[in-house]
């Protein structure tokens, strides 16, 4: 077994992580890191990739939205975003151009689960933290409650 990755092993290993599925920067640091690789070596083939356009956080950042909104909501969106290291300005940008959809994947998500109204107020409870810990704000998650029948 080496104690330090090879230099041409850094390329190779960075190349086959984009290969599988959209990384963003601080992932790709995080794992090469994490896999004996030096730092400036790193951030030295990450701006590369960057120049290439290669590795894009804004790519990353699309790409997780299109896998995810379909059970989460904006709030939930961005902070998976953040914990991924990715800027709040692009998180913004990207949210916003998917904001039209938050009701409707709030209702879907909702009618997933439970399909009929709650009856009592222990169960709307339930149901609101249900919905808040999928990520959806209490604004939208009170209209779809509250109002199911609305277009």
């Amino acid at each position: 077994m080496k104690s330090t990755p090879e230099p041409g092993d850094l390329r190779e290993r960075a190349l086959r992580l984009l290969a599988r599925r959209e990384h963003s920067r601080a992932e790709l640091v995080r794992k090469l890191g994490q896999a004996g690789f030096a730092q400036d070596e790193i951030e030295s083939l990450l701006d590369e990739f960057e120049e290439k356009k290669w590795l894009s956080d804004r790519r990353f950042a699309e790409s997780y939205v299109a896998d995810h909104r379909a059970r989460a909501g904006n709030i939930k969106l961005a902070y998976d975003l953040r914990q991924r290291g990715i800027d709040d300005s692009i998180i913004q940008t990207v949210l916003s151009e998917n904001c039209g959809s938050e009701m409707g994947r709030a209702r879907e998500v909702w009618r997933k689960k439970y399909g009929t109204l709650p009856t009592n107020t222990a169960e709307t409870s339930k149901q609101i933290r249900f919905m808040q810990s999928r990520g959806f704000s209490l604004e939208i998650v009170r209209r779809v409650i509250d109002g199911q029948n609305e277009a």
